[in-house]
């Protein structure tokens, strides 16, 4: 006879983009079949880390982790796992240097360097559930705040856990939150910036899919220290299965009066509305994104006046992305000494990455702040896929910089990338290896920042497009030596002088492959060689492929 068990199905995106709701659907006729559906019940979470090796589910007390499943799969795991207690080891995760995700207190190495706070319900719970949310202590924090703490003290507390924005620039939350506070106004707005929109990035996504309440929760923390009554999470609109389970949740606490008004009868009114935006990257600056939600174009304006002096409708307003939100129940109830000890003196904490491109792990991971490029690419990445050597990774979406292999132990904080010409951004990394082209990586990414330009200030708009030409013309053998200098020179003039963030990081790119690539730019165009035959009508040698020159790290960062 089969013993109770919970069966967690991995339904997030990409889980779902390989049919993970046919093996869900299947384990379900089967369970009935053999009459198990009293001992065995299905829980659809959020995303597991492991995107590579779904769909995939763990049973649980087992925990067993089964992956690439199938729906023929199926049959065989119920019947002689959950109804005869044998697993399917087969179909489980296996590596080389471990069996099961835990077996005999051991993890697998994807896990092993990771520290899950954002993401701990994330593959969990499910994320449809409101009562499985406050299970794990949900809700808590917004209540332990309303009854024992003024919004002065939850300011201070988030000041002193040394928590900065995960969106990209840094800015230490408790001191927006701060600004906003102080500003007079009766009306005020809390924001989360949900528009997440890097090439390889899908760090807020999933946090939306499988942990949506603990992003409301931080917007009701914030709405109590700035005194806000009102948010909007802009999302966009790529993201239809973060949408619905928002949606969801914001249903679901209403009824249950965590949201509305005098919640938890403390006289603290406060409700959520959520804004489809139309996929423009720019509408991640905030400006833009203000302007979107009011109804107009979204395109940046100059600042000051900043938004927690004046911001929505003219009134203060705080914004903050979805993982800086995620964090904050965890301060509130562990404390800001706890969240301190985490990560770095300056970068404290734990960021989420979306780990993707040539390594042999892909997914969703939350590491330290302070990790090792090495420890994420090589131990918790399993390195570069298919014995290929490494070449860079870039951090930081299509404004970030390319980093190089004599790089690979710099620490992951927001000082160490930007001094070699990277940026945290929201947590895209995405690792090249010797089949890819620098000069042609930078086009790439150079291109999406063209297109994305709203145009509203010269730099960015004539700026790009001329730096995006002089690539062109190096990738099809058309380049000059004068080039590279002239690239230099633009891209340092847009980065001084464009009028948002878009336009000011848009040159890391082509920058930071300058710096350290900068053979690979001089082979186009003195002997028109692609040393990765990416380029079209160049000469290839697939003997050379294999970077061995480029500056010592310290001469890349004084270029840079």
């Amino acid at each position: 006879m089969a013993k109770r068990l919970d069966v967690l199905v991995c339904s997030g995106a990409a889980c779902q983009s390989s049919n993970s709701q046919e093996v869900r659907d299947q384990l379900k006729v089967q369970i009935d079949r053999l009459g198990l559906a009293g001992e065995i019940r299905i829980v659809e979470t959020g995303c597991m880390g492991p995107c590579q090796l779904g769909p995939m589910a763990v049973v649980y007390p087992d925990s067993h982790f089964y992956i690439k499943l199938k729906p023929e799969m199926i049959r065989e795991i119920v019947e002689e796992h959950f109804l005869k207690g044998r697993p399917v080891k087969r179909f489980t995760w296996t590596t080389p240097e471990a069996n099961k995700i835990v077996e005999e207190g051991r993890q697998a190495p994807f896990f092993e360097k990771q520290q899950k706070v954002v993401l701990s319900n994330c593959g969990e719970i499910d994320p449809e559930n409101i009562e499985e949310y406050i299970a794990t202590g949900g809700y808590q924090a917004i209540a332990t705040a309303l009854s024992e703490m003024t919004p002065e003290g939850v300011i201070e507390e988030i000041s002193r856990s040394g928590l900065r924005g995960r969106g990209g620039a840094g800015f230490p939350t408790g001191l927006k939150w701060k600004l906003a506070r102080q500003t007079p106004g009766s009306t005020k707005y809390m924001i989360c910036n949900a528009d997440e929109g890097d090439p390889g990035a899908f760090m807020n996504r999933a946090l939306l899919e499988g942990d949506p309440h603990a992003v409301i929760e931080g917007m009701m923390l914030g709405g109590y220290a700035i005194g806000a009554s009102q948010g909007f999470v802009y999302v966009r609109a790529e993201y239809p299965l973060a949408v619905r389970r928002l949606s969801l949740a914001l249903t679901q606490a209403r009824k249950l009066g965590l949201l509305g008004k005098d919640i938890f009868h403390f006289g603290f009114d406060f409700d959520v509305e959520i804004r489809i935006g139309a996929g423009a990257f720019v509408c991640g600056e905030e400006t833009a994104l203000m302007a979107s939600i009011e109804g107009r174009r979204g395109e940046p304006r100059s600042k000051p006046p900043f938004p927690a002096q004046s911001g929505l409708w003219g009134h203060p307003t705080n914004i903050n992305n979805v993982e800086t939100l995620a964090h904050l129940r965890h301060i509130i109830l562990r404390g800001a000494s706890w969240f301190a000890s985490l990560g770095t003196p300056k970068s404290a904490g734990t960021k989420m990455f979306a780990l993707s491109g040539k390594v042999a792990n892909t997914g969703l991971i939350e590491v330290p702040m302070g990790i090792t490029l090495r420890e994420i690419i090589f131990d918790i990445g399993g390195g570069i896929a298919d014995g290929k050597a490494f070449k860079a990774v870039q951090t930081g979406g299509p404004s970030g910089g390319c980093i190089p292999a004599q790089c690979l132990d710099l620490p992951v904080d927001y000082e160490s990338l930007q001094q070699v010409g990277a940026i945290m951004g929201s947590g895209g990394m995405i690792v090249l290896d010797e089949d890819n082209c620098m000069v042609n990586i930078a086009k790439y990414f150079l291109d999406f920042n063209v297109s994305e330009s709203c145009g509203k200030c010269v730099p960015c708009r004539a700026g790009l497009k001329q730096m995006y030409n002089i690539l062109e013309r190096i990738t099809k053998g058309e380049g000059k030596e004068e080039d590279l200098e002239l690239l230099e020179t633009i891209g340092t003039q847009i980065k001084k002088s464009a009028l948002c963030n878009l336009g000011q990081t848009a040159p890391n790119p082509v920058l930071s492959t300058l710096a350290y690539f900068r053979e690979e730019y001089s082979e186009h165009i003195i002997e028109h060689k692609c040393r990765a035959g990416v380029c079209q009508g160049m000469k290839f040698h697939p003997a050379e492929r294999r970077f061995t020159g480029g500056p010592t790290y310290q001469t890349a960062v004084n270029l840079l």
